[in-house]
């Protein structure tokens, strides 16, 4: 019978360090500490730097709050004790190239947020709170999606897959499937994605991203 939501096969449209970054974003913002940890050993062991699970994990404090962010990095920081005491050396990686003196953050994020899109982004609800837009532009969009360890379509694909682990978030999930389309993450990438959710996190989780995914598809299909 054929899995519901692909097989090994259709997960080889995403790279092993890609599948792996799935299950360390997702199980962060669920805040399973315990699978977290295999994760983070199979990440590494998938070619995943230090610096870049790092990366995934400061970035995901903007979608699933602090607490599980410190949780996300103080898991890792075991692990990587761990790893250490047994004598495995991971590559550590390239650190983030440091922003120009005369950095501007909110023009920046402006400009990063627009590029992500597709289309500069306004509406009631940055009207009704302007201050939460102003945060977003500068400081998710101009500082940290500015940080190079990452490129934008790893971003994009760490962030759905946080927010598919977060209840209630479906709205923002659909939003960052049209965010990662426009990115270059192909429907195929999508299916694989669902497929890694339903093998390293849970069915449910896989079941509720699948059904926002195919909103999402139907939607573009008719535009």
């Amino acid at each position: 019978m054929r899995a519901p939501y692909g097989d090994a096969t259709m997960q080889h449209s995403l790279n092993d360090r890609q599948q792996a970054m799935i299950p360390i974003a997702a199980l962060t913002a669920s805040g399973d500490m315990t699978r977290l940890t295999t994760a983070l050993h199979e990440g590494l062991d998938a070619g995943l730097t230090v610096n870049e699970i790092k990366e995934v994990l400061v970035q995901l404090y903007a979608y699933c709050g602090f607490p599980r962010s410190l949780n996300g990095l103080g898991c890792f920081m075991a692990v990587m004790n761990a790893r250490q005491a047994q004598g495995i050396v991971d590559e550590e990686g390239p650190s983030a190239t440091p922003p120009a003196a005369d950095w501007d953050s909110l023009s920046a994020g402006r400009d990063t947020q627009t590029a992500l899109v597709g289309r500069a982004v306004n509406g009631p609800l940055f009207d009704f709170a302007p201050a939460i837009d102003t945060y977003l532009k500068s400081h998710l969009f101009g500082d940290i999606f500015q940080r190079d360890v990452l490129d934008w379509p790893t971003r994009e694909l760490a962030t759905i897959s946080a927010l598919a682990a977060i209840p209630g978030a479906e709205s923002q999930l659909k939003s960052h499937f049209a965010i990662s389309h426009h990115n270059g993450i192909t429907p195929e990438q999508f299916q694989a994605f669902i497929a890694v959710l339903a093998a390293k996190c849970s069915s449910d989780m896989a079941a509720n991203a699948n059904a926002v995914l195919a909103k999402f598809l139907a939607e573009t299909a008719k535009s």
